[in-house]
């Protein structure tokens, strides 16, 4: 069973040089997490943001729950870094980790909820036996890397798979969409059985003062999917 829709804006997409009031006045607005796309420029070709900048928005005030994707090997050390700058759930890749079962216990053993992330032709197979350890699953819908890509339309019937074996493991498990999230797809993808939607550039486009209408607007789109 679905639960109850999560707007996560990625603040990858936000303004850096305003990170802490940017954040506060997405937040304001309506959406219910906070994404931290995190990149290495090894497993992924780009370089973004560490633990320092978890840490910091925590201090600026950010209550609301940061769901932090790591897109970097090795991971463990740096999970247990941004548990300790205040993260609440910590996702990865599962081929960015020699022993997935360890990473997932270790993530939930720094207090964190935990995830898996799957790139668009990367297949669910590691999924089926960790269910009993994943709060999160995270499906990517462009090649991760960069922000702006556009909606990879094959990752529909992924999304009802997905959410299949997370039904049938009788779970609270929550199924999260990443990537090129739009007004156009959103429904689809809600009918597909997403329930959590990471929206960077799909938010943070509209600038300051307009988060709210888009929110909004991503809210009446959800609820008639």
């Amino acid at each position: 069973m679905k639960q109850s829709n999560i707007i996560a804006p990625s603040i990858l997409s936000a303004d850096f040089a305003r990170l802490g009031p940017d954040v506060t006045e997405v937040l304001d607005a309506g959406a219910d997490w906070v994404h931290f796309d995190v990149m290495d420029n090894h497993y992924v070709p780009n370089l973004t943001v560490g633990p320092l900048v978890c840490s910091a928005l925590r201090k600026h005030g950010i209550t609301a729950p940061i769901d932090v994707h790591l897109m970097v090997t090795p991971v463990d050390a740096i999970a247990q870094d941004f548990a300790k700058a205040g993260a609440s759930s910590i996702l990865f890749h599962p081929e960015a980790s020699h022993h997935v079962d360890r990473t997932l216990q270790l993530i939930r053993d720094q207090g964190c909820q935990s995830g898996l992330v799957f790139n668009p032709t990367t297949s669910l197979d590691y999924l089926k036996y960790a269910l009993d350890k994943v709060d999160i699953v995270l499906l990517m819908t462009v090649n991760p890397g960069f922000g702006g890509q556009k909606f990879i339309e094959t990752a529909l019937p992924k999304i009802e798979e997905a959410r299949a074996l997370i039904d049938q493991s009788g779970r609270e498990i929550r199924l999260s969409v990443d990537g090129g999230v739009k007004r156009e797809n959103i429904q689809a993808v809600a009918r597909a059985g997403a329930d959590t939607f990471v929206m960077g550039s799909g938010i943070f486009e509209v600038g300051p003062g307009k988060y709210k209408d888009r929110i909004d607007e991503y809210r009446e789109l959800l609820a008639k999917a």
